[in-house]
């Protein structure tokens, strides 16, 4: 599997703001917020439901895979989607790290692959 989820209660806007902050307390930052339903109805005309994608990063584990695998900046940032059900509820995903570090195929890169994932755990574990 490429991912994980965990349903979320509360409006759109405030899990956001939760997922955020749940990602700042294991030391990520969110360097690209892409509003999805934003970006069909411009370019598409298309109404959707409210879908956003935040792309988050952990500095010193970035610099340490990048260190280690210069390409290693195709597979991130670590992306975390916040997006409304057909019926209505908050639902938050995360990549998994591990299977996507796992393509790399180098020992010390899958390390990190379970490191972010286990700090990635505890923000989805925060948002119960």
């Amino acid at each position: 599997m490429y991912g994980f989820s965990i349903q979320v209660t509360g409006e759109f806007q405030e899990a956001i703001t939760r997922v955020t902050e749940a990602l700042k307390s294991q030391g990520f930052g969110v360097i690209s917020d892409i509003d999805v339903r934003a970006t069909m109805k411009e370019k598409l005309g298309i109404e959707g439901k409210p879908y956003r994608i935040l792309g988050a990063c952990n500095p010193s584990l970035a610099h340490e895979a990048l260190t280690a695998e210069p390409d290693i900046g195709l597979l991130l940032p670590c992306n975390v989607v916040v997006r409304e059900g057909a019926d209505g509820r908050i639902i938050v995903s995360f990549m998994d790290p591990e299977a996507v570090l796992g393509l790399v195929n180098k020992g010390e890169i899958e390390h990190l692959g379970a490191e972010v994932r286990q700090r990635l755990e505890k923000v989805r574990d925060s948002l119960k």
